[in-house]
């Protein structure tokens, strides 16, 4: 055998050895971007994910918002209140499909960035906020409630990043959530102005905000 060969292979050991040790750092990173409760990316997971998708100009960026469910927890408990979480999530997960991504942030708010390739957003969240309504298989069908959702086409901002964007579904959230509307689209201008990043409403926001029209 030559020495070539009597090198390689004893390479060999050391690279199937590094390869398992890839394997296993690529599943840890995988677990620790991946909320333990709802199996949804967590802030930095869908961060990463979002941002790469955000180079697609049809992207759309959705916040979602569970009304009232400190007082779910309150009342009913917080398995009730972890169960709705869980099916929020699903349905979440399954309308944004395989070529978006969908996280959680933390508490009851949750994110998405979806491809909305035929120009039907509106239609689309319009029909996912009705299923996110939906009674929670195997829980009491008097523990429901709604989720106020905020959207936003990135094209309409073309110069705002993923923060940028995030705050102004934040703000058309707010906005619906306020209403009873249940989606609210942020249209082009301000909307519910912010200031350091805190829409009107929120502790440390100017009183004096301008309020502008949104698009439905």
């Amino acid at each position: 055998m030559n020495t070539l060969a009597t090198v390689l292979l004893s390479a060999l050991p050391l690279a199937a050895g590094w390869a398992v040790h890839v394997w296993w750092l690529r599943g840890c990173l995988n677990t620790a971007r991946r909320d333990p409760l709802t199996g949804l990316r967590t802030r930095d997971g869908f961060t990463h994910r979002a941002t790469a998708l955000l180079r697609d100009r049809r992207a759309v960026v959705v916040l979602a918002d569970v009304d009232k469910f400190k007082q779910i927890n309150d009342i009913y408990g917080h398995v009730t209140g972890d169960a709705l979480l869980k099916a929020t999530a699903d349905r979440l997960a399954h309308h944004v499909g395989a070529s978006g991504v969908a996280g959680r942030l933390g508490g009851d708010e949750f994110a998405a960035v979806l491809i909305d390739d035929h120009g039907t957003a509106g239609d689309l969240l319009a029909v996912l906020h009705g299923v996110l309504a939906r009674p929670v298989d195997g829980q009491d069908p008097a523990v429901h409630t709604t989720v106020s959702l905020g959207w936003v086409r990135a094209a309409d901002f073309p110069t705002d990043d993923l923060s940028g964007l995030l705050r102004r579904a934040d703000e058309a959230m707010y906005a619906a959530k306020q209403a009873r509307a249940g989606t609210r689209r942020a249209g082009l201008g301000w909307l519910f102005a912010t200031v350091a990043g805190r829409r009107a409403g929120r502790t440390g926001a100017r009183k004096d905000a301008p309020i502008v029209g949104v698009a439905a």
